[in-house]
């Protein structure tokens, strides 16, 4: 199963999301709503994604992206997301080290699995049964 973090500065979005994500079949491991937060829960929690939203109040989820992919322990695929229309962001999205990007309207495991071309789940080290075995 994806193992997703979700970081956003509104708590509502970020209930709303987990909700919906698990019953996709995606498990969200963490949700932060700062970038400090973020790159901690990133490291500690391992997740196969991360969704980050562009605009974090009074940060940049587009420098969080940069952060992401500079501090993860591992290559930490990260998906953009906006209630603004991709358009909005489009020269910026793809000057970042981003996956992609969803639109929080259309939100779906689906769509997280389709920007991340399948992430190989059993890559990553389970924090309570240890390495995966393959």
């Amino acid at each position: 199963m994806l193992r997703c973090l979700i970081v956003d500065d509104n708590p509502y979005f970020l209930r709303a999301a987990r909700c919906l994500l698990e019953h996709q079949s995606v498990t969200v491991v963490g949700m932060a709503s700062n970038g400090t937060d973020a790159v901690r829960m990133a490291e500690l929690l391992k997740p196969d994604v991360a969704l980050v939203d562009i605009d974090l109040g009074v940060e940049c989820g587009l420098d969080l992206a940069d952060r992401l992919q500079r501090e993860a322990p591992a290559p930490l695929p990260v998906i953009l997301i906006s209630s603004h229309a991709e358009e909005d962001y489009a020269e910026l999205i793809e000057a970042s080290p981003a996956v992609g990007f969803v639109s929080k309207a259309v939100l779906s495991g689906d769509a997280i699995r389709a920007a991340v071309g399948g992430v190989d789940d059993s890559r990553r080290d389970d924090p309570v049964e240890g390495p995966a075995e393959g």
